[in-house]
């Protein structure tokens, strides 16, 4: 997925907010359901953040163009687990590894059906 970095998305200096990489990869999450006709809320659950670790390689600044690449790292009965890598041209600017763990609408951790799982690794 490719996205702009606008002015909302940088600070006085017009470098990208550290903060603001999160949301440019939730974005690119989300628009992997999107662009199937899918939605990430499923019939069962949704999916939420357990545990992520980023990494900061060079800043991005207002009009730069972005990529957005999504890797399956592991997948797992109630969870699983993405690389995500942002790039500006071809150089790589900053990596989350990020555990998305599914819950009920109740709450609770549950484990994906079937059906989800296949869902899960077309889209990654």
């Amino acid at each position: 997925m490719k996205i702009r970095v606008y002015y909302e998305d940088t600070d006085m200096g017009g470098v990208v907010y550290h903060s603001n990489y999160l949301n440019f990869c939730e974005r690119s999450r989300s628009e992997a359901f999107f662009s199937k006709g899918l939605s990430p809320v499923l019939q069962e659950g949704h999916f939420v953040a357990r545990k992520l670790n980023a990494d900061f390689y060079k800043s991005a600044k207002l009009g730069d163009l972005l990529e957005i690449k999504n890797f399956l790292v592991e997948m797992k009965a109630a969870s699983f687990t993405l690389r995500q890598e942002i790039y500006k041209e071809e150089e790589k600017i900053f990596e989350l590894e990020i555990l998305l763990v599914h819950l009920s609408f109740e709450g609770r951790v549950q484990k994906m059906s079937a059906s989800n799982r296949e869902q899960i690794l077309s889209l990654f």
